[in-house]
């Protein structure tokens, strides 16, 4: 037994890798999918289905919030499509300064127009001096954006989607907020050309478990195996059930740093950081106000959320049949960060979720509320300081001891859902 490989996660990339190696998958939780799993509840109810109900009554939603299919190679895309017809979307998405009653598209610096003259032109100024070095994420902003742009929204908004990490941490959101100075100018008078990794994106006709369920069709699933301890010396692994095997390799989808804990291994560096994220999914009557964009960038929040996204815009399938016909219902997710594993008491989730609702209903996004779920991520985006070697040196020594990283997670690093498919299928063709 002791010559066994073995994948632990059934997300994305640890499906792909069991779809291709035949290797068995132990997984904690009870449905395959990870954060990328849709679920279903009725209005009304705390319980959550994996399944739509018969009767179409229920709202959809996302265990991590809304995520959406970008980018990827197109052959991956081809494999999903096959097994999850997908639907293609052009972005709609804006930054919302809710103080000023003012949207403007996105990406701010391509919409200058929005905000008048006199600050478009002190922006475009700025913009266009020369750029200065910088080391971190708060001084790439400054010099890419200028402190006009930053300091009405850059710095705001990284101050609570990276939980005040931004000052500290290196730039690493280039593809997510481009800069072009041309663009900028043009946009600064007219409509410019959508821009960013995921100015278009897809999303399957039914729903993300659809496509989890069918590629654990093809993979040997163990669910309820949550890994707590790894002996790498004696080649062990344990589980919460209490439970123990032996293994010879392990591809792990697992956070890095999960992977590092519960193998004991020690580095002498100083471990990069990590954000998590508490996502409240939210179904509602349909507010007078409530924005058309898929999901909307939010520097002003008073509750601290970061960004609100409107299932039911990309889909009217995220609704109860009923508010698909009278177009009277609305399904959101709202994130809010936290500095990594800094997880809230339940009473402060309960005032946070009152605060919430409150404030949309404020916004006049929604009216009554019929369901509302939180979910808590506990490694949601991780980050990197400045020079750090603690990934590539993690990666090295879980590698010595027949441990591969592979996902979003695993190898510490931002991408998509296709990408992540794409790694899973590479590493498992790697055991077959």
């Amino acid at each position: 037994m002791k010559d066994q490989n073995i994948i632990f996660g059934a997300g994305m990339a640890g499906l792909a890798a069991g779809y291709v190696s035949g290797l068995p998958i132990f997984e904690a939780a009870d449905a395959p999918g990870g954060i990328c799993a849709s679920y279903y509840l009725r209005p009304g109810t705390s319980e959550r289905l994996f399944t739509p109900p018969d009767d179409g009554d229920a709202y959809r939603f996302e265990i991590g919030g809304g995520h959406w299919i970008f980018g990827g190679d197109a052959a991956v895309r081809q494999f999903i499509n096959r097994l999850s017809s997908l639907k293609e979307h052009l972005r709609r998405s804006s930054v919302s300064f809710q103080n000023d009653a003012l949207s403007v598209p996105y990406p701010l610096q391509n919409h200058l127009r929005y905000l008048g003259a006199e600050i478009a032109a002190q922006a475009l100024t700025e913009m266009a001096r020369p750029q200065a070095s910088f080391r971190t994420m708060q001084e790439w902003l400054e010099t890419c954006f200028g402190p006009t742009l930053c300091q009405r929204f850059f710095f705001p908004f990284h101050e609570r989607y990276t939980a005040g990490l931004y000052t500290s941490i290196a730039p690493q959101d280039a593809y997510k907020s481009p800069v072009n100075l041309s663009l900028a100018i043009q946009g600064a008078l007219q409509d410019v050309p959508a821009v960013g990794y995921n100015a278009t994106f897809r999303y399957p006709h039914s729903d993300l478990s659809t496509l989890a369920r069918a590629m654990a069709q093809h993979c040997t699933i163990h669910y309820g195996k949550r890994v707590i301890r790894v002996d790498v010396h004696e080649k062990i692994i344990y589980f919460a059930d209490g439970k123990e095997i032996p293994y010879n390799t392990i591809i792990s989808t697992l956070p890095l740093n999960t992977m590092l804990s519960i193998t004991d291994i020690q580095l002498d560096v100083t471990a990069d950081p990590f954000t998590s994220v508490l996502v409240l999914n939210i179904g509602a009557v349909k507010g007078r106000q409530c924005p058309q964009d898929h999901w909307l960038y939010t520097p002003d929040a008073r509750s601290g959320f970061h960004r609100v996204g409107v299932y039911s815009n990309v889909d009217a399938s995220f609704l109860p049949t009923s508010g698909q016909l009278q177009h009277n219902r609305v399904s959101l997710y709202i994130e809010r960060a936290y500095a990594g594993g800094a997880k809230p008491a339940e009473s402060e989730v309960q005032d946070y979720i009152q605060h919430v609702v409150t404030e949309l209903q404020e916004w006049q996004f929604i009216e009554d509320v019929e369901v509302c779920d939180p979910t808590w991520v506990d490694v949601a985006y991780t980050w990197a300081y400045p020079d750090s070697r603690w990934k590539d040196e993690a990666l090295r020594a879980l590698e010595t001891y027949n441990i591969y990283q592979v996902g979003r997670y695993g190898r510490w690093q931002f991408q998509g859902i296709a990408d992540s498919i794409r790694d899973g299928f590479i590493v498992g063709a790697s055991f077959l």
